[in-house]
């Protein structure tokens, strides 16, 4: 990546995108094909793999991810899921869209993460879920969380946002460490300041087959087949219309760059964290700022 001058400012958004990106992109502009096909197909295999879960739904944001777990998982009008206000309103706002009611729970003043402590004070007949958020990246307390969402038979999805690619601070599973592989849903962003990008673009991953094929099929209009499935040589062009759904598909040109974003993201995240700890150690004796862990 060519160097940027800052003498104007620090840029918004500076993703690190590379010469293998730039040809993938101009290999699917020449393929004929640049919707949802071959290319997604492969960047879900790929975050599956490196996850390590069954199911992943490339989408064209972790609003749109979030969105389908909560339909997906059956949370409706009239419940309430419980989160952190310390987010995005994208949190929020897929709560409401399914009519559900967004109930707060305080961070911890260490972690800015939700509080699992006072998550037991929130929990009513009303309560469907619970939907922590790991903030800048710094994994939540998931034990005690998934422990409540057993005995108190509730859905856990992770708004993991920022956190694709980083890992469970303690898994009951020593097979299961990565964030998204222990929850029923987990929703990643790749917007141009996450840990990775797509330009635009998310994903849902999922141990459930049931929710990963309503994912599929709500992501595009409630259709049982995407263009791929008709139009490649293995497709018919029939397909049923089984529900309403959003145009909430990722395209195969972000897709592309995802592909080789996903190769880079360990290196990504170790630049991230020598960053942290750079910015950590230059502030840590200003009066009056507090450093995050």
């Amino acid at each position: 990546m060519q160097p940027v001058d800052i003498s104007k400012g620090i840029p918004y958004a500076l993703p690190s995108i590379g010469e293998e990106e730039i040809a993938e992109v101009v290999d699917t502009l020449r393929s004929g094909w640049i919707t949802t096909g071959p290319k997604t197909q492969q960047f879900e295999e790929d975050i599956k793999q490196y996850v390590g879960v069954d199911h992943a739904v490339a989408l064209n944001s972790c609003t749109a991810a979030l969105h389908l777990a909560l339909l997906g998982l059956g949370v409706c009008r009239g419940e309430e899921v419980i989160t952190t206000p310390y987010t995005f309103t994208a949190t929020a706002n897929v709560i409401a869209h399914v009519g559900a009611k967004p109930v707060f729970v305080d961070v911890d003043e260490r972690t800015m993460n939700i509080d699992p402590d006072l998550i037991v004070e929130k929990i009513t007949a009303k309560t469907a879920a619970i939907l922590p958020v790991h903030f800048a990246s710094v994994p939540c307390d998931m034990v005690p969380i998934w422990e409540l969402a057993e005995d108190h038979d509730l859905h856990v999805i992770e708004d993991a946002a920022h956190a694709i690619g980083n890992r469970y601070l303690d898994s009951p599973d020593p097979e299961k460490t990565m964030i998204g592989s222990m929850s029923d849903a987990t929703c990643y962003s790749f917007y141009p300041t996450k840990n990775m990008t797509t330009g635009e673009g998310g994903a849902l991953v999922t141990p459930h087959q049931e929710l990963a094929d309503r994912a599929m099929k709500l992501r595009l209009h409630g259709m049982s087949k995407d263009a791929w499935l008709r139009y490649s040589d293995r497709g018919s062009w029939y397909y049923e219309v089984d529900e309403a759904g959003w145009k909430y598909n990722m395209s195969d040109i972000q897709a592309a760059i995802g592909i080789h974003q996903l190769r880079k993201l360990d290196a990504f995240n170790e630049r991230r964290k020598e960053q942290g700890r750079l910015y950590n150690l230059a502030l840590e004796n200003l009066k009056g700022v507090i450093t995050p862990d």
